[in-house]
């Protein structure tokens, strides 16, 4: 894809129903994509509580979801559990394992929709029907999007892309 993906409301609703499963990465589109480290090594994350509404509203419409991340942090696996969303960490590989991930689920890549937010999202955003980008992605990868967000990772960005995909549905 080329040039400035839409913001805000243009997607298409055609396109959002279109959709059957859409996969997160997590820092950086959960997150501020800022990590507080302590003094004994231990790390965490800044995530929004907006996020776990938007999944649930998700699952309501029938759209399933995952978490695709390299991180290997236990506080990805721990937040998913939470969210009630599938998770896949410490993925080398994102691509790959994507490919793999919707293959195993019976789903076509074209009905499916990635929110990515730095270049290790290159592959992923580039093999799916609706590549999607978080307000303050990494140059690299904005042009590889259909849509970015108005917000920024860890500030409702899933939340927004999960209200799309609810609003399109209803």
């Amino acid at each position: 894809m080329t040039g400035a993906p839409d913001t805000g409301s243009a997607l298409a609703p055609d396109l959002l129903r279109a959709i059957d499963f859409v996969v997160f990465d997590f820092d950086g589109v959960f997150t501020d994509n800022l990590v507080y480290v302590f003094e004994d090594g231990r790390e965490a994350v800044r995530c929004t509580r907006a996020d776990g509404l938007g999944l649930a509203r998700l699952r309501e419409v029938g759209i399933g979801a995952l978490v695709l991340s390299t991180e290997t942090n236990p506080v990805v696996p721990a937040r998913c559990r939470k969210l009630k969303v599938d998770c896949v960490a410490g993925c080398e590989d994102k691509a790959a394992r994507l490919k793999e991930i919707v293959a195993a689920r019976g789903l076509d890549l074209r009905r499916v929709a990635f929110v990515g937010n730095d270049i290790n999202d290159s592959g992923c955003l580039a093999i799916v029907g609706l590549p999607i980008v978080v307000a303050d992605a990494h140059p690299d990868v904005v042009r590889l999007a259909r849509y970015r967000t108005r917000a920024p990772g860890g500030q409702g960005a899933v939340r927004e892309v999960c209200d799309l995909f609810y609003a399109a549905r209803r």
